[in-house]
């Protein structure tokens, strides 16, 4: 048995484990976790943390009222708009590989198609919050979680008809329309010539560092005894009785194996018969090293597609989306362009101290894949959760575990199956 921080290439043997877990993100250090706590014997096989993944340099919400798709009939309306204007929310970078992306998408903006992905996305939602407090309990981390909730400001009264906040209460999400005035009392480092009112999520959890909170949950899944191979897994292999793991360092056999590799997933998913077109979201953030006096809730200008993100001791302004695969460079007009959107709400803000870009795991219709695989149920699919991958981790966790354990997942899976596509 590998041990902790062991590298395959220091081992010329095959180890072998009941349960491996591929990726540590913040899926699937969740996942590790609550199986180890269950009894299981687990290894974790991931390169070394760096913590410039998606998990940490993410919005650090708990956003389980983010219902809505990507993928609507309002996206489609005004795509050609949203892909190729540079300062838009919602980017491509042109590769032929997007295409097929691309189509699929655009058959799920139909009205049908992003009412059914709406409602999938918000039976996973609906759990979030409780299923983070009580991780957080558990890994020693509960005053990292804060519920201030969450703001949507709007600048016109065309933001406001546009967000459609009955379409967020017909899935039992809890919003309350806000006045300019009420807007100002919840966050009072606004100017005042800014916006005309807003929307509060008042049950929304946020994250006080992502860092941190991740730091906690790497230490707590060391503690439940998870075996830690510091690796990419690179093949993946069913054999008669195991799942054979390689590397460039060497060999693993596991009973069962649980994917959860993020933006990486797509090649292990399909060397397991599963062919699943799982994109790349590349997100991009800004930091402050200081706090705007005031500014106390994360809050979206919602014709604008990016957080302000008031954390631990910094300003994290977050958001937008570029479709781009994995391997090319950031783009630095997205930087740009979320300074200049950044300053247009909040005009004082100096040069930023930090920039970040990392690579989300994006479906065309929203869902994650949580399921078992196509050879059988030796391998597990846990991945593609888009910009919702830490608030749906630990709820992610708890499915894995009921189907390792042979339980009834506490809901239907099916709108989640890797086979759907």
């Amino acid at each position: 048995m590998a041990q902790p921080g062991v590298r395959m290439q220091d081992q010329n043997v095959i180890g072998q484990t009941e349960i491996a877990v591929i990726g540590a993100g913040a899926v699937g250090l969740s996942c590790a976790y609550l199986l180890a706590r269950n009894g299981h014997d687990v290894t974790l096989i991931a390169p070394a943390d760096d913590e410039n993944g998606a998990s940490y340099g993410n919005a650090g919400i708990i956003a389980d009222y983010a219902v809505l798709p990507v993928a609507t009939p309002d996206v489609l309306r005004n795509l050609p708009a949203l892909l190729f204007d540079r300062k838009s929310p919602l980017a491509l970078r042109p590769e032929v590989s997007l295409v097929p992306w691309l189509l699929r998408f655009a058959r799920e903006t139909t009205p049908a198609r992003a009412a059914a992905n709406a409602k999938a996305i918000a039976a996973l939602l609906a759990p979030a919050a409780a299923c983070w407090q009580d991780l957080a309990q558990h890994i020693g981390a509960r005053d990292l979680l804060r519920q201030f909730g969450t703001l949507y400001l709007f600048e016109t009264e065309a933001d406001r008809r546009a967000t459609r906040l009955q379409s967020y209460r017909a899935h039992g999400v809890r919003v309350e329309s806000l006045s300019r005035d009420e807007l100002g009392q919840l966050q009072p480092g606004l100017p005042a010539q800014v916006g005309v009112g807003g929307a509060f999520f008042p049950d929304a959890l946020t994250v006080h560092d992502p860092t941190q909170m991740l730091r906690h949950l790497r230490a707590a899944v060391t503690a439940a005894g998870v075996q830690r191979i510091t690796a990419a897994v690179a093949g993946l292999e069913l054999q008669a009785k195991t799942v054979r793991l390689t590397s460039v360092h060497g060999m693993m056999e596991a009973q069962r194996v649980v994917i959860c590799a993020g933006a990486w997933s797509r090649s292990l998913a399909a060397q397991a018969g599963d062919k699943v077109p799982l994109n790349t979201e590349r997100g991009y953030h800004l930091e402050w090293d200081s706090l705007p006096a005031g500014l106390v809730r994360q809050m979206t200008p919602v014709a604008r597609g990016f957080y302000f993100c008031p954390m631990a001791d910094r300003l994290r302004v977050a958001g937008t989306v570029e479709l781009g695969g994995l391997a090319a460079p950031a783009s630095p007009h997205r930087w740009d362009a979320l300074a200049q959107a950044a300053r247009a709400i909040l005009p004082d803000l100096p040069a930023p101290d930090l920039r970040w870009m990392g690579c989300r795991p994006s479906l065309p219709d929203s869902r994650p894949v949580i399921s078992v695989s196509k050879a059988g149920p030796q391998i597990l699919h846990a991945f593609g959760h888009g910009h919702l991958g830490l608030t749906l981790a630990p709820m992610t966790a708890r499915l894995i575990a009921d189907m390792v354990a042979g339980r009834a997942p506490e809901l239907d899976l099916t709108p989640y199956r890797a086979d759907r596509f």
